[in-house]
């Protein structure tokens, strides 16, 4: 292959500049929030950031057993309960009627910065019918935006990718919609001393730190014992 002429080597060179900055761009317009996202702490909950909610449901209201989990979607705990655990309770006690979880943000704000836009980024998810998609594509996504500069535009993609109209997701991001129920989760929790991700409040009793599919099981068999088979 003939060398470029000596004159035309600086134009190459910066042809070639131009063209890896222009990949980098496109990464970085492909992971960034279309607007800014800004999640306030500690602000006032009114009447109805809570009226007619009482946390994230899944189940028949006519299981016979409910828990509560207070959890944290940067929390690396309750992403493997979700990963790991959760598909089996969920087949095993949700599906068959035995069980309805109830789940509500505890974000860690002191230790997990992204917590609150993850938290915010699954109710704006649920206007559209979509929370448990979101929930479950925020915490398998949880080890690539965790350590992110800025999480909000990897939860703009999940947003797409499970089917959300994105203008919509975007206006509910950054309007803030929903700071007043995180915070009213995040109250309730510590008013029943609730310490740590993830903690499950079962039967008015709290199991901190976790359980596993197995130990669930055996809770909601002492609380309500499966009917007998004939």
């Amino acid at each position: 292959m003939a060398a470029a002429p000596g004159g035309m080597k600086p134009f190459y060179t910066a042809l070639g500049v131009v063209a890896v900055a222009g990949l980098g761009a496109i990464g970085w317009m492909a992971l960034r929030p279309h607007n800014s996202v800004a999640i306030p702490v500690d602000v006032t909950v009114l009447a109805a950031d809570t009226a007619g909610f009482r946390g994230y449901l899944l189940g028949s209201a006519q299981a016979p057993v409910e828990v509560t989990e207070y959890a944290d979607f940067q929390c690396p705990g309750c992403q493997r309960f979700e990963m790991m655990q959760f598909p089996t309770v969920r087949r095993q006690l949700i599906e068959t009627g035995r069980l309805r979880w109830r789940y509500r943000d505890f974000p860690l704000d002191n230790i997990h910065k992204h917590t609150r836009v993850a938290a915010h980024a699954a109710a704006c998810a649920s206007d559209q019918n979509k929370y448990w998609e979101m929930h479950q594509a925020i915490y398998a996504g949880q080890p690539d935006w965790e350590s992110a500069g800025d999480a909000a535009g990897f939860f703009h993609r999940y947003a797409s990718t499970i089917g959300l109209d994105v203008g919509t997701y975007d206006a509910c991001m950054t309007s803030a919609k929903y700071a007043g129920r995180i915070q009213a989760s995040q109250n309730e929790a510590l008013k029943l001393n609730v310490g740590v991700t993830p903690t499950f409040l079962i039967d008015g009793k709290l199991y901190p730190g976790g359980l596993t599919s197995d130990e669930l099981k055996h809770l909601v068999d002492s609380l309500a014992p499966p009917p007998a088979t004939p």
